[in-house]
């Protein structure tokens, strides 16, 4: 059984259209849809209209929620998929499949961008060369990890940012394998087209690198804002 977490912050516009979605996967009635509202005053919940999506209110914070969606999944692997991804229809099979792997313990999918604009494909060219080479996928790409494991190794630390490369990279450094998967889950553009293509590319380029040199997740969230 697989349990699909997605952590929401005033997503009410949206949510209703995100679960359609998802209801088209193969293999979908074999899995949970917990949505994990960070707004005290849970707005995107009480506009879910399914009476079978689980519906939990967290502190906000997305490592905070993710990891209070764990916390209550059935399944025994977890899918944590940002408000504005779209994953595959087959993603559940390419799922089982890697898992099939026994070594396998966590994965992502390739990053894709809903835009016909020629220079998304070279940011997800860029994400896709910079995962193989570093062997750590970013939120944005759908993770995926076997919740026994999850649970063992203390889940998402409680960082305002970058807590999906540090979940990560902790995998790496225990010399786990992580699997990614060449099928795209496909993320909306909104957040690049709010402000510029080139400048929040640049940003969040720029927060990689100040990661890698140890600048810490809060002043890296002060950056980000």
């Amino acid at each position: 059984m697989y349990s699909i977490i997605i952590p929401v912050l005033k997503e009410e516009a949206i949510i209703n259209d995100i679960i359609s979605r998802l209801r088209n996967i193969d293999g979908i009635e074999k899995t949970e849809i917990i949505v994990v509202d960070g707004d005290p005053e849970a707005g995107t919940l009480r506009a879910i209209l399914s009476d079978d999506v689980r519906k939990v209110k967290s502190p906000r914070g997305r490592a905070r929620q993710m990891n209070e969606g764990a916390g209550v999944a059935r399944g025994n692997v977890l899918i944590f998929l940002h408000a504005d991804t779209e994953l595959p229809l087959n993603a559940l099979r390419l799922v089982a499949t890697a898992m099939q792997d026994k070594w396998c313990v966590a994965g992502a999918f390739d990053l894709g961008i809903k835009s016909e604009k020629f220079i998304f494909r070279i940011i997800e060219s860029v994400a896709s060369l910079r995962s193989r080479i570093t062997g750590i996928p970013f939120g944005d790409q759908a993770i995926f990890i076997r919740k026994d494991y999850f649970d063992r190794i203390g889940g998402y630390k409680d960082l305002p940012i970058m807590e999906d490369v540090e979940l990560m990279g902790r995998i790496k450094k225990r010399g786990d394998r992580i699997t990614i998967i060449k099928q795209k889950a496909k993320t909306s553009p909104r957040r690049w087209e709010k402000e510029s293509v080139i400048g929040c590319t640049l940003r969040n380029w720029l927060l990689q690198m100040l990661y890698v040199l140890h600048v810490s997740p809060d002043r890296l969230s002060k950056l980000y804002r």
